[in-house]
């Protein structure tokens, strides 16, 4: 199977590992101090209600989400690779042994153009080539019409909905409003498979 990027893998002190991947258009690296004005403006009113609460209104509370980010190995910046500019993130979360939960967030002046899934592609990639990953699945609300189109096209399966399954907001009562959750998931078998139709 042909990788969708190329992956650099670069190592700190405290063996630490930072993971920066390159595709046609983008660069998925970790998060750096001098992408806090680009995360304002798509986390300073997130669209989508599981973002709600990762909400930020000034730049020092970009910094202290960066920080936090920078602290994790499994979630990247997406940038566009001729300027750097910071575009969106990707994230996963680990489930021993070899099962990982992703998700993304784009913000949404660069809809429509493709680069939600050419960095989604190249990142579960890594996670199977790289990570070890056996399977990968993301949990998307059912009205994230846009993001379940992303899964879809990936390959993943959709594999059932959770009724009110988590909320994020309250409604106008104060009471919790319930969302309907979907899941998508595909197996590496299934995606090396998938992949190499792709190429040949």
């Amino acid at each position: 199977m042909r990788h969708t990027g190329k992956i650099i893998l670069h190592r700190k002190k405290y063996n630490v590992m930072t993971t920066t991947i390159t595709t046609e258009r983008l660069c998925l690296r970790p998060f750096m101090e001098k992408d806090a004005a680009a995360l304002l403006t798509y986390l300073g009113n997130p669209r989508v209600n599981c973002f709600k609460d990762q909400q930020l209104s000034a730049t020092e509370d970009a910094l202290r989400y960066i920080a936090e980010k920078q602290k994790n190995d499994l979630c990247l910046a997406i940038c566009l690779k001729d300027t750097d500019e910071l575009i969106g993130e990707l994230f996963a979360e680990k489930e021993e042994p070899d099962t990982y939960g992703v998700g993304w967030h784009l913000n949404q002046l660069f809809e429509g153009k493709g680069y939600a899934f050419e960095a989604a592609r190249a990142f579960i990639s890594w996670l199977f080539d790289s990570e070890g990953a056996r399977r990968v699945y993301g949990y998307v609300e059912s009205d994230n019409l846009r993001s379940q189109n992303l899964c879809k096209r990936l390959g993943m399966r959709y594999e059932g909905c959770f009724k009110e399954f988590i909320s994020f907001v309250n409604n106008h009562d104060g009471t919790p409003k319930y969302e309907d959750t979907c899941i998508y998931a595909i197996l590496k078998k299934e995606w090396s498979t998938k992949e190499t139709n792709q190429h040949n």
